[in-house]
C-alpha cells in the first residue's frame, strides 16, 4: 500500500494516481512490489528542517528517502519506507527541466523509491544506472498516462 500525505495549499493539486503508477513500477521492476511506503508532499521549510536533523545540511531538497524496511507486526506486510518530497522544489525544477509538475512529482517519487530499493548516485556509475532506470520508469508513467486521456 502506498500512503499519501499531503501537506500542500489547497491550490496545488497532486496527481497520487500517476505517482502511485510510477512507483508501483518501480516496485514491480526492482522488488517485490506488496510493500508499504509513505509519501509526503510538503513545503521548503519542513524539507530543510529535515535535512538538517537528518542530513546536517541546513538548505532544502527536492526529496528525502528514509529506510525502514521492516516488517509491520500488525500487517505481517514490509514497510520499506518514506519519502518526502518539496512540492515548491517540484514546481520549480518542473519548469527548469521543461516538464509538468506531475512529472516532476511522478520523477521525485520514482527516484526516492528507487533510493529506498538500494539504489544510489554517489559515483559515476551507479549515477548512470540509476539515472536510466528512473527515466525508463518515468516514460512509462507518462504515457500511460497519456494513454489514459486520449
Amino acid at each position: 500500500m502506498i500512503e499519501f500525505q499531503l501537506n500542500v495549499p489547497r491550490d496545488i493539486q497532486i496527481n497520487c494516481k500517476q505517482i502511485r503508477f510510477g512507483v508501483e513500477k518501480a516496485l514491480d521492476k526492482i522488488s517485490d512490489p506488496d510493500v508499504d511506503l509513505t509519501i509526503r508532499f510538503t513545503d521548503n521549510d519542513e524539507m530543510s528542517q529535515l535535512n538538517q536533523e537528518f542530513r546536517g545540511i541546513a538548505k532544502t531538497t527536492d526529496v528525502l528517502s528514509f529506510n525502514q524496511d521492516t516488517i509491520d507486526p500488525e500487517t505481517q506486510r514490509l514497510y520499506l519506507g518514506d519519502i518526502i518530497i518539496s512540492y515548491e522544489r517540484a514546481l520549480e525544477q518542473a519548469s527548469e527541466h521543461s516538464h509538468s509538475f506531475d512529472e516532476e512529482c511522478a520523477l521525485l517519487a520514482i527516484h526516492g523509491t528507487l533510493h529506498l530499493l538500494g539504489y544510489d548516485h554517489y559515483d559515476r556509475e551507479e549515477k548512470k544506472i540509476m539515472w536510466k532506470l528512473q527515466e525508463s520508469i518515468l516514460q512509462e508513467t507518462i504515457n500511460h498516462q497519456q494513454d489514459k486521456t486520449s
